[in-house]
């Protein structure tokens, strides 16, 4: 895809995402009514006013894939084989070691035992699911190749289903654990499939009635626009609902961020050394560290919920990778943009 301009969205977006997370979290302080009220609406543990809101975050991006893209994408391996790997084999082991060397060492003194390892249990389960949808906005911030995104963010719904349970009871030793099908039918329902379908037909109707002048100069800016707006709103609704821990509780929250963080940047410098050992192009190496670096929130906290309690330090520790997850991201998303420069020409 070529370069993307959002003009003054774009250009200050980590401001403007400072702003409306600043403005989520004094909303849900200051009339705690809306915050219960918008977290009364859930289906599956998924909050349905954010996952409108992803909806209209994604939807605009998938007009823009050209599909043919995604069908050379599928005919190249290596970036899916890379991502497999990572998301499998080594990131929920890194996410495991780093929750055990943080919780239950470094910060022993201060937590207790059982708090820590509750702790532990949630960032055991956010490393083992690597994320669907919102690395599309990821990607596509990073200028990356969609189509190759497309398919990871397919395979990767897939392989959740047969390996997520597998490895969350091997890493945390208990046996037992359910799949939640209704979390993952319905983010994959959200997230991908409508806006993949409604994407595809917007498309196929603007190229014939305008012209792909038309989609390129005046639709594209306007549909970017809309994708940022879009994310900016769910920070909103997400910071109000669940923004309040961090006034709080601030100590636990960024004791609990620090391994989520640096676990994303070991996952995303292994993921785009990779790359660049392989000769990936920076349109695949990109999505490909992106993908290895998010986790799929929805699925860790409706597990940690059934598995634990609403109430439980594994559901919060789960929470908190939903809270950090945007701005850790948008950091590697900048950092994928000025070392363009590393990888070859696609």
């Amino acid at each position: 895809m070529s370069e993307v301009k959002f003009g003054i969205w774009e250009k200050y977006l980590s401001a403007w995402v400072f702003l409306f997370i600043v403005a989520g979290v004094a909303i849900g302080r200051l009339f705690p009514g809306v915050s219960s009220l918008l977290g009364q609406f859930s289906i599956a543990y998924v909050n349905v006013p954010i996952a409108v809101c992803l909806f209209a975050m994604i939807y605009p991006i998938m007009v823009q894939i050209d599909f043919r893209e995604v069908i050379r994408a599928g005919k190249t391996p290596k970036p899916i084989a890379v991502t497999l790997f990572v998301n499998w084999a080594i990131k929920p082991f890194t996410m495991a070691f780093f929750a055990w060397a943080f919780l239950l060492v470094a910060f022993s003194p201060i937590i207790p035992s059982n708090l820590a390892a509750q702790y532990q249990y949630g960032l055991i389960l956010l490393g083992v699911a690597p994320c669907t949808a919102m690395v599309l906005v990821w990607s596509y911030l990073a200028w990356g190749n969609m189509g190759h995104t497309l398919i990871m963010v397919a395979i990767n719904s897939l392989t959740m289903v047969a390996l997520y349970a597998p490895l969350s009871v091997f890493l945390l030793g208990i046996s037992g654990i359910a799949i939640p099908w209704e979390t993952i039918g319905f983010a994959i329902t959200m997230y991908i499939l409508l806006p993949l379908i409604a994407g595809f037909y917007t498309r196929r109707y603007a190229l014939k009635r305008k012209g792909i002048e038309w989609l390129s100069t005046s639709l594209k800016p306007k549909l970017g626009r809309a994708s940022i707006i879009a994310l900016l709103i769910t920070l909103v609704i997400l910071f109000s609902t669940q923004g309040y821990i961090i006034i709080d509780q601030p100590l636990v929250i960024v004791i609990i961020a620090l391994p989520i963080f640096v676990n994303i940047l070991v996952i995303f410098a292994i993921t785009y050394l990779i790359s660049k050992l392989i000769g990936l192009p920076y349109e695949d190496a990109a999505p490909t560290a992106l993908i290895g670096g998010s986790n799929h929130f929805e699925v860790a906290i409706a597990v940690a919920i059934t598995l634990f309690g609403l109430a439980s330090g594994a559901a919060l520790s789960t929470v908190v990778g939903v809270l950090t997850e945007v701005p850790f991201m948008l950091l590697l998303v900048t950092l994928c943009r000025r070392t363009k420069g590393w990888f070859a020409e696609k």
